[in-house]
């Protein structure tokens, strides 16, 4: 996080950061405008006001994009990986330069806390840096018998499309470009009509490291664009991240051209909290998981299970701690929760809130919309705790991505394990605990595709992330994506010489 952003060093990057500006499509490493000349206002979800304007993209834009980086696929393909290495790594130092600019645009169009977006600025750092390291290494094999040598090549599977959601959408980017470009695919990228102010900004400031065509960025509407890009015949792959209504007419595009993809979809992830677990620490990890991202987040522990022997000592400590949560301007240092992304969005959260309470759960904490002064059109809503949750409430079983978390008691394991797995989804977990052994068979136990053990969010490079389930399917953050961005070809040198014999009798 870079020293000394003081409120007052944040309200003038901000000032300077939501001067209104219209983007064109990115393609072919020029910025043109759509070809049916409609655009779309990115707004500020904490004052409403204009940020700017992108493109509402349609099938025409589209092709373009595809084409510019279908030309431009075999050079980049054929680049040496130490260049490819060296624009990764200038990619990343771009980023840390200008780290509080991007994170301020982030926040201006999110409504994230400028700290959040600081942390999202430091991920998109470490994924390029990462992946920089793989192009000299991404080898395949050589497989050697008495009578033939096969080479087994890995090349990288063409132009790629990259379709990223709202909440996080510039370590969205990071996390679909760093890997693609490291594997020498070429890519158009689609973003979130409602939130890519960041995106594009970012997209200005490398665009002179990226050779003609080989990232492409289409802005528009999904139901516009979304068939004519995965069903496009020159793409050969899809990389989406976003919800599971539209994975699943994703994958029906992309069954035109019989094309992979990789879905990193939604969550409902389970948080247990056992009787031995240091409860402190646990209470603090539920606070975070509700508020970190205004809860706009895949990964959020949002179905907390806990002990019936510690059950109400552990909402003791909730209160404590969401009681201190600072709510207030996005921009502002010591803010920890911001506003929605959207009004959509914001609707959708107190809808949910009044779901549960018709359910019969019971609201401990908060359960409305939040007032920040100052700020009255701002689309803020108070963290929310419910207590009385059963697994089978809709509040248990849909992802509501927001500020709310439900708690469950549970007594003996078997019935826990049923329950945490009574779900549709599969992306992550948390588990609270003392017990060495308990914490490797309730981990091995869940179906699910990351298990934070004692500290939930604790991610770092090289692991892999993704869901089982209906979380989806596929790998990111790891060396995965870079199987998932190439394919294997085998070339099989036969040794020995003149005929096999097979008609000489």
């Amino acid at each position: 996080m870079p020293d000394g952003l003081t409120l007052e060093r944040s309200e003038a990057l901000a000032r300077e950061c939501a001067q209104f500006r219209t983007f064109g499509h990115f393609i072919n490493n020029e910025w043109v405008g759509g070809h049916g000349g409609a655009t779309i206002e990115l707004s500020n979800p904490a004052t409403g006001e204009l940020l700017g304007a992108i493109q509402a993209g349609d099938e025409v834009d589209i092709d373009r994009a595809v084409r510019a980086a279908h030309a431009a696929f075999p050079a980049w393909a054929r680049s040496e990986p130490l260049e490819r290495q060296r624009i990764l790594l200038e990619i990343a130092a771009r980023l840390r330069r200008r780290q509080a600019e991007f994170a301020m645009f982030e926040t201006l169009n999110n409504g994230k806390p400028i700290t959040d977006a600081l942390n999202d600025v430091s991920h998109c750092i470490t994924q390029f840096e990462y992946y920089a390291g793989a192009p000299a290494f991404l080898s395949g094999e050589l497989l050697d018998f008495p009578d033939c040598s096969a080479l087994v090549h890995r090349e990288p599977v063409g132009v790629v499309a990259q379709i990223i959601p709202w909440n996080v959408p510039l370590v969205m980017t990071a996390m679909k470009l760093a890997p693609a470009l490291a594997a020498g695919c070429t890519i158009v990228l689609k973003p979130a009509e409602t939130v890519c102010l960041a995106v594009l900004e970012f997209i200005a400031e490398v665009a002179d490291l990226l050779p003609r065509g080989v990232v492409n960025v289409v802005t528009g509407y999904g139901a516009a664009i979304g068939e004519a890009l995965v069903a496009h015949p020159l793409v050969r792959k899809v990389a989406f991240t976003g919800s599971r209504a539209t994975a699943q007419k994703i994958i029906q595009y992309a069954s035109v051209n019989l094309i992979p993809q990789t879905m990193e979809l939604g969550g409902k992830s389970a948080n247990i909290v056992c009787e031995d677990a240091d409860l402190d620490a646990a209470a603090e990890s539920i606070v975070l998981t509700t508020i970190f991202n205004k809860g706009e987040v895949c990964l959020a522990g949002s179905r907390v299970f806990a002990h019936r022997r510690i059950h109400d000592a552990l909402i003791a400590r909730i209160g404590e701690r969401i009681a201190k949560v600072r709510q207030g301007n996005p921009i502002d240092p010591a803010t920890q929760l911001g506003a929605q992304a959207s009004v959509a969005q914001f609707d959708r959260i107190l809808s949910y809130i009044d779901l549960g309470r018709a359910e019969g759960a019971a609201v401990v904490h908060g359960g409305g919309r939040a007032s920040v002064p100052g700020l009255d059109k701002g689309l803020f809503i108070q963290p929310t705790i419910f207590t009385g949750v059963r697994n089978d409430m809709r509040i248990a079983q849909e992802e509501i991505f927001g500020p709310v978390t439900g708690i469950i008691a549970w007594d003996g394991e078997e019935e826990l394990i049923r329950q945490v797995n009574d779900s549709v989804y599969g992306l992550a977990g948390g588990l609270w605990t003392r017990n060495l052994a308990r914490a490797h068979r309730l981990s091995r136990a869940m179906d699910t595709g990351t298990v934070w053990v004692n500290r939930y969010y604790n991610v770092r490079p090289g692991m892999p992330l993704g869901g089982t389930r209906q979380s989806g399917f596929g790998r990111e953050s790891a060396f995965a994506p870079l199987e998932h961005y190439t394919h294997s070809k085998c070339v099989v040198v036969n040794l020995a010489e003149g005929e096999i014999g097979i008609f000489n009798h």
